[in-house]
């Protein structure tokens, strides 16, 4: 708690909500949690990963991952939301 009476964490929360980030710690969560959710192999081979207006951008190295990725886009969706505890993403785009 610092002088004000505040904790660390609302601190934090509300300056994610002063940006227009409000749910940006929940976004960290997703994009930390990737390994996790799709395994080693799809993370090794995953190139960039953002959030953008609730939808989670995917750059992926190779075709078939793609193709395996846009065919599984619900259950990840589902999974990575559920690690948020919010449902923040809308969608998830692979690139």
């Amino acid at each position: 708690m610092n002088e004000d009476g505040y904790t660390l964490a609302e601190l934090i929360k509300e300056f994610y909500k002063t940006h227009n980030r409000e749910h940006g710690l929940e976004e960290n969560k997703i994009l930390e949690s990737w390994r996790s959710v799709v395994g080693d192999f799809i993370s090794n081979h995953t190139l960039d990963l953002r959030i953008t207006k609730n939808i989670l951008y995917v750059k992926v190295d190779a075709d078939s991952l793609r193709c395996e990725l846009t065919y599984s886009k619900t259950i990840l969706l589902r999974n990575l939301n559920r690690i948020a505890g919010v449902d923040i993403l809308k969608d998830i785009v692979i690139i």
